[in-house]
């Protein structure tokens, strides 16, 4: 059976889709594809079948030369057992996926995305939605770092 990891955030077309993109992305060069599989989705439903941000396609290609693939799906509560790891963008994110965890069941299985950094030392990846190309390249930074920790982790 594979690793399962959910990565989340709010709409589900910026960082958790970048996220799983690099997680796939650090996957491949390290040929663990079938190992470890990954998915992403939002606690929002604003985007439901949304292609990644085009913002954050640019960013993902000009810094890492990957494609972004996917389309925006919400959370359901059925992800919190089928999933190994549930990383969570921020903390807003992590309550909200909590709340569905009526019983407390599954919540050593939510982290913070940022837990696994090294090199940065933010506690949440920023949500780049509202702001310009920077702020998008940060956060492809950002969750290279946590990707290239959790995958240590995860191994």
């Amino acid at each position: 059976m594979p690793y399962k990891l959910l990565f989340v955030c709010l709409g589900n077309i910026c960082r958790s889709p970048a996220a799983e993109n690099i997680m796939n992305y650090l996957l491949d060069k390290e040929n663990l594809n079938g190992q470890i599989v990954c998915d992403s989705a939002g606690t929002g439903g604003y985007h439901i079948g949304s292609p990644p941000d085009q913002r954050m396609a640019i960013a993902a290609a000009s810094k890492l030369g990957i494609k972004l693939r996917g389309s925006a799906r919400q959370l359901q509560k059925s992800d919190l057992e089928d999933f190994d790891l549930i990383l969570a963008m921020d903390r807003e994110n992590y309550q909200d996926i909590l709340v569905l965890d009526r019983h407390g069941k599954y919540y050593e299985k939510v982290q913070l995305m940022c837990d696994y950094c090294s090199q940065h030392t933010v506690e949440e990846v920023p949500d780049p939605y509202y702001g310009g190309t920077q702020g998008f390249n940060y956060v492809i930074d950002i969750l290279l770092d946590a990707c290239t920790g959790l995958l240590q982790e995860v191994k």
